[in-house]
């Protein structure tokens, strides 16, 4: 009976499994990461406007009196008395708003960028850990499977050792190795708790929702070749995207720093009104003089660009940080594929072969105990390792999608 056959007697009657496709889109709706990612874009995106905005106009009230401090004390009579408004507007240096929005806009850009990768982080874990669930479910399929035919290899050593034509050493290595599968039960239902945990949270579910997972999930081709998924990276990637923007940003902080040998100023303008005399009317313009450029401006200067320099060398980084990732992932799936391949094609059915031989050969007395059980654990082993293969196939494909920043089909 083939494997996958196998695995679908056992898992079918948990129920109804739960695509992959639809947890994602549950965790994108619900994930508090992603939310809390998602409202501080929206948060930054309200600071441009701020940014390139004139600063707020000041509006002056007063008076001045002559022979008593109250108000109009004087007025008409002393030219020096007078109540009035004045209204002054402060200026920056021309090109200063411009480039304060621009910076705005790409620390806006930055965090939609981070939203972005946030998702596919989010969405790369839950992938994750759903195949480690499925992994899990496998293996304690295999287990219970492995075990029930042992059994009945434990009852066909027992009966030869009643009749004097078997060891009870050979019922001891059965029953150790029944102990093992025991042991390996516990550990794989440990795994499966922990995936449905951490399903759980991804998802923002109360703990405990039923998660259940499809039979078989099948190894296919490579998505694309290694160089159209480097493509996909520069084309694609929000973390790439963040560094592009995060560095054009403190290119822009540099050059508005260089703005800043320019005076900004401030002007003003008021009304005095002086009783019976003719009003009073005033006019002025205030510049702010970078008078200590040597010590402020320059160092301030020096600073940005350092840091615009610092972000172009982070922005290099981390490309080279993704290249190196997927060629690393790139390799482990392509030898996780060719590894399934062999097991499925070769390793297997050959071990499969040798056991139902080594069983034959017990039952009628033409083979020892030694034999048959180092088939059968032979088999088990190698189906296990075929699956953790698969597991390894799909989770570099996922981690691929997040470092792509495309889904791999």
């Amino acid at each position: 009976m083939k494997l996958r056959y196998w695995i679908w007697l056992l898992l079918a009657p948990t129920g109804w499994a739960q695509p992959i496709s639809t947890l994602v889109e549950e965790a994108l709706r619900n994930n508090r990461e992603i939310l809390a990612a998602q409202k501080n874009v929206e948060a930054l995106r309200q600071r441009p406007a701020q940014a390139s905005a004139l600063p707020d106009p000041t509006l002056s009230l007063g008076w001045t009196s002559n022979g008593a401090p109250w108000p109009g004390a004087g007025l008409g009579v002393a030219p020096t008395s007078n109540i009035g408004v004045t209204v002054s507007q402060e200026v920056p240096a021309p090109g200063k708003r411009r480039l304060r929005g621009e910076i705005a806009d790409k620390e806006a850009a930055a965090a939609f960028d981070e939203y972005l990768a946030t998702r596919l982080k989010v969405v790369s874990r839950l992938k994750q850990t759903y195949h480690e669930l499925h992994h899990a479910v496998v293996a304690l399929a295999f287990v219970d499977r492995d075990r029930e035919l042992l059994d009945n290899i434990l009852r066909i050593a027992q009966a030869r050792y009643a009749v004097g034509r078997g060891a009870q050493q050979d019922i001891l290595r059965a029953e150790t190795q029944l102990a093992i599968f025991a042991a390996e039960r516990v550990r794989y239902e440990q795994e499966r708790a922990a995936c449905q945990i951490e399903i759980d949270a991804l998802l923002n579910r109360p703990q405990g929702s039923p998660i259940e997972v499809p039979a078989d999930i099948p190894v296919g081709p490579l998505p694309a070749p290694l160089e159209d998924l480097l493509a996909q990276a520069c084309a694609n990637s929000p973390l790439v995207a963040r560094g592009r923007d995060v560095a054009q940003g403190d290119e822009l902080e540099a050059s508005l720093a260089r703005k800043d040998y320019a005076p900004d100023y401030t002007v003003s303008g008021g009304y005095f009104n002086q009783g019976g005399m003719p009003p009073m009317w005033q006019a002025r313009v205030d510049f702010r003089l970078p008078a200590y450029f040597w010590r402020k401006q320059r160092a301030a200067v020096n600073e940005r660009e350092a840091g615009a320099s610092q972000a172009r060398h982070a922005y290099a980084e981390t490309w080279v940080e993704i290249e190196a990732g997927i060629r690393d992932q790139y390799t482990v799936a392509e030898a996780a594929r060719k590894l399934v391949g062999l097991y499925e094609k070769s390793v297997i059915p050959e071990a499969r072969l040798a056991y139902e031989s080594a069983m034959a050969g017990y039952e009628n007395g033409r083979a020892d105990f030694i034999a048959l059980f180092t088939s059968f654990t032979s088999v088990v082993d190698y189906e296990l390792a075929e699956h953790e293969e698969i597991m390894r196939y799909h989770i570099a494909l996922v981690k691929l999608e997040e470092l792509t920043g495309v889904e791999q089909k």
